[in-house]
């Protein structure tokens, strides 16, 4: 009994950890882009990014400010997808082990999802630009003036977050041929 009981232990940390072997260096062997990139992990990335990004308009719109929440997406991605597959195992299917490099990209996946709700202004000035906004606010108010009217419909807006998310990336590339040796 005792033998089984150490067996069924045994088991279930070679599947909680990831073996290091020698042969393989001391950080161990890294998969391809394309072994990290699963559908469990494009899954849990929109779930958490879609939670996070709720959470984040809620918090900029009512206080203004937004913390940063990387390492709760971290762990909840963990617990998220260890989750999953110990429930998967459970039920008899088996699954790929979870590694950490499917966790990064379930993290940086759900950063990047609530990033474009904090980055694309949802809860500060994008709102506030159309006239329903302007009339309340006051007409003969000093500042507003008609002319600042813009109501963002859906192609403006994509257009905006798409030169709000890609604008890091157009900076970038002329950066680092500068800046990295």
């Amino acid at each position: 009994m005792d033998l089984e009981a150490r067996e069924k232990k045994e088991i279930e940390r070679e599947d909680m950890v990831e073996e290091i072997t020698e042969s393989e260096g001391p950080l161990g062997r890294i998969d391809a882009w394309t072994e990290q990139l699963t559908v469990r992990g494009v899954i849990a990335s929109i779930v958490i990014g879609m939670v996070y990004s709720v959470i984040a308009m809620k918090l900029n719109l009512t206080t203004g400010m937004t913390p940063n929440l990387n390492v709760s997406a971290a762990l909840l991605a963990f617990v998220f997808i260890r989750t999953w597959t110990n429930l998967l195992s459970k039920a008899g299917y088996v699954s790929r082990p979870f590694t950490r490099q499917e966790n990064t990209m379930i993290q940086t996946s759900a950063v990047a999802c609530y990033s474009i709700a904090v980055s694309g202004e949802f809860g500060s000035y994008l709102l506030g630009l159309n006239k329903t906004t302007y009339e309340l606010s006051g007409i003969h108010t000093e500042g507003n003036s008609a002319s600042s009217v813009k109501e963002p419909g859906l192609g403006w807006m994509t257009g905006f977050l798409f030169l709000v998310c890609f604008v890091g990336l157009f900076v970038l590339i002329p950066l680092r041929k500068v800046i990295v040796i």
